[in-house]
C-alpha cells in the first residue's frame, strides 16, 4: 500500500503551520481508503512551533470559498490530534511509500509537526516519495482534477489517480 498526502498550510517552509490533511492509501489499480482532517489553526501555530506566512495569507485570499472551507473551526481538530488521527489511520497496512507534492513540502512539514509535538513520526524518512518529481517525467499524462483545487482530501485523491496512471504506463515501475 502506499499514501498520498497532501497538506493545505498557512506557509510553504517545513514549519509552516497545517490547516487541513488529506490522504488516501492506494495500490497500482485504485484507491482503497481516505483521510481528512481539519487543523485548528491557534494549534498548529502553538503547538507545531509554527509561523504563518504573509504571502500565503494573501493567497489564500484569493482562492475559491470551497477551498477556504480548510478554515473551518466547527470540527478542526488541535494539531496533536490531527496527527495522532492520522498516526492510527496510516496504521491499518504495511506502507510501502508516502508521497508528498514536492521532495521539500508535504512530507517535511508533516514530519516537523510530528516531532514539534513530540509524536514519533508513523513511517520511516526512507519512505517518502516525491510526486512532483514522478509527474514531471511523465509530461504526456495529464493529470484530471476531481473535487475542489486546494483542498487537501480532493488534491491527494487526484494526486494518487494521476500516479496510478502513470505507473500503468511506466510498465509498472512505480508502485
Amino acid at each position: 500500500m502506499h499514501v498520498m498526502i497532501d497538506l493545505e498550510t498557512m506557509g510553504t517552509r517545513p514549519n509552516a503551520p497545517i490547516i487541513a490533511i488529506g490522504a488516501v492509501a492506494f495500490d497500482a489499480t485504485s484507491i482503497l481508503r481516505e483521510f481528512y482532517v481539519n487543523v485548528y489553526l491557534g494549534s498548529s501555530v502553538t503547538q507545531g512551533k509554527a509561523v504563518i506566512s504573509p504571502e500565503t495569507v494573501m493567497w489564500w485570499m484569493k482562492q475559491s470559498d470551497e477551498a477556504r472551507a480548510a478554515f473551518n473551526t466547527d470540527n478542526a481538530y488541535s494539531l496533536e490530534g490531527a496527527l495522532s488521527e492520522l498516526k492510527v489511520w496510516l496504521d491499518w497496512g504495511k506502507v510501502d511509500g508516502v508521497w508528498g507534492n514536492g521532495a521539500t513540502f508535504d512530507n517535511v512539514i508533516l514530519r516537523e509537526a510530528f516531532n514539534n509535538v513530540g509524536v514519533v513520526c508513523p513511517w520511516p524518512f526512507w519512505k517518502d516519495k516525491c510526486y512532483r518529481t514522478v509527474k514531471g517525467a511523465y509530461p504526456d499524462v495529464t493529470i484530471t482534477r476531481d473535487g475542489t483545487h486546494h483542498n487537501a482530501l480532493d488534491d491527494a485523491r487526484s494526486q494518487a489517480a494521476h500516479l496510478i496512471e502513470i505507473h500503468a504506463v511506466s510498465n509498472g515501475a512505480l508502485i
